[in-house]
């Protein structure tokens, strides 16, 4: 069975969590990482992971936004379409979401930089899988039981810098698209990056990918796992997690299979 016909009659179910790291905690800062996961019909998913900058005074906020004006283009397209949008739909949507915190930074007698946020989205239908990326967040996906990564985090001049919705004068947006053949799909923050790609060869680990899918490749129901969404994130905040990384961590994971 070819991957279209096998993408077209899937319900699609997830779980999320997304947890503080240990180091914000110790300097008294929030969350800055945000999410968001929609669903339309049986066939067609939508997931965005946003990490706000550290050292944006508005980083988390900028994040929800992010976040939250994607989700709503999305849901408010795929109602309509079984494919994704075209490259020039994504570009406005990017630049809506851009002039929207502008609006909001001189509000506050702010910078659009003090809302600076990363972003990794995946949109998949029965017709074409896309991935729009900004940043050091990640997607990747499996097919035929092998992971793929679909977006690797990118990274600036150093180490420790990277690229932001709000970067000036436009961001370094890539959008890469894919034949419908992936049955599901993980999306994280640069806390969980370590732990889940290998970055000698950018590839995705089998090791980490696998377990943590079993139990929503398994669920019974369709949509958002609530009852696994808990149990990810008490195991994102426990110690064999935050002993290997002390920052924000989000982990998004999708199955159709």
């Amino acid at each position: 069975m070819d991957g279209l016909s096998r993408i077209k009659f899937v319900a699609w179910r997830w779980a999320a969590a997304s947890k503080i790291g240990t180091s914000h905690i110790r300097n008294g800062e929030r969350l800055q990482d945000a999410y968001a996961v929609s669903v339309a019909g049986d066939d067609s998913v939508f997931a965005i992971v946003s990490d706000g900058a550290g050292s944006a005074e508005f980083g988390a906020h900028g994040a929800w936004l992010v976040c939250r004006m994607l989700s709503f283009y999305a849901r408010d397209w795929l109602r309509d379409n079984r494919h994704p949008p075209s490259d020039e739909v994504l570009l406005d949507w990017i630049d809506n979401i851009r002039d929207r915190i502008t609006m909001i930074a001189e509000r506050r007698g702010s910078k659009p930089r003090q809302f600076a946020a990363t972003l990794a989205a995946v949109i998949s239908t029965p017709v074409e899988t896309l991935t729009l990326h900004i940043g050091d967040s990640a997607v990747v996906g499996r097919r035929c039981g092998e992971w793929d990564v679909l977006c690797w985090p990118e990274n600036g001049e150093y180490a420790s810098t990277t690229f932001f919705v709000t970067d000036d004068p436009e961001p370094r947006l890539n959008i890469q698209r894919f034949t419908p053949e992936h049955d599901a799909f993980a999306l994280f923050s640069d806390g969980i990056g370590d732990l889940a790609l290998s970055h000698v060869d950018q590839s995705a680990s089998p090791q980490f990918f696998n377990p943590m899918l079993r139990p929503v490749d398994n669920a019974d129901a369709k949509g958002r796992l609530p009852e696994l969404s808990l149990k990810l994130g008490n195991y994102l905040a426990g110690p064999d997690i935050c002993e290997r990384t002390d920052d924000d961590k989000t982990l998004i994971l999708i199955s159709g299979a």
